[in-house]
């Protein structure tokens, strides 16, 4: 894969780093960061990709695994109340965008991966490094959890 290459595929799968690393960090600026910093990492790694149709699979990867890094260095905490309220005024982002971001880390990025992406269950296991079953599992259990958060935001409103 050439540089240009390289480019259209970062390009190409930009909706997709953001998404994945705003489900770990949640902070904007940090998500920017950690997006950059896999990029580079990926571009001086290329020699290692394996097969070229994996390429989103491996980037995402490496997003993960350099916001989980930044998360533990920066031991910073963006109050999920302080996040919400800057997201309160966006026209378009009804309940479900807060109930996703209220989820455990591990079944936020599930959601995130699958249902906003794409990704089949089988990519978001190899992307996570943990068994398919498992992605199941997480899966199941966010649904239950976004359904239940959902619900009663609807009876919150109703009364």
């Amino acid at each position: 894969m050439n540089r240009d290459e390289f480019a259209a595929q970062v390009l190409a799968a930009e909706k997709t780093l953001y998404h994945v690393s705003k489900s770990i960090l949640k902070n904007d600026d940090d998500c920017a960061d950690a997006v950059q910093e896999a990029i580079l990492i990926a571009y001086r790694k290329l020699h290692t990709l394996r097969d070229e149709r994996f390429f989103r699979t491996w980037l995402c990867r490496i997003l993960i695994n350099v916001c989980y890094k930044m998360a533990r260095e920066r031991k910073r905490v963006v109050s999920l109340e302080d996040y919400m309220a800057e997201r309160a005024g966006e026209p378009g982002r009804p309940g479900l965008y807060e109930a996703i971001m209220a989820l455990p880390e591990d079944m936020r990025l599930v959601v995130v991966l699958h249902y906003v992406e794409g990704f089949k269950t089988a990519e978001v296991a190899a992307v996570l490094k943990i068994p398919e079953g498992t992605v199941k599992s997480r899966l199941s259990r966010a649904r239950r959890e976004l359904r239940a958060a959902l619900n009663e935001e609807v009876l919150d409103h109703a009364q």
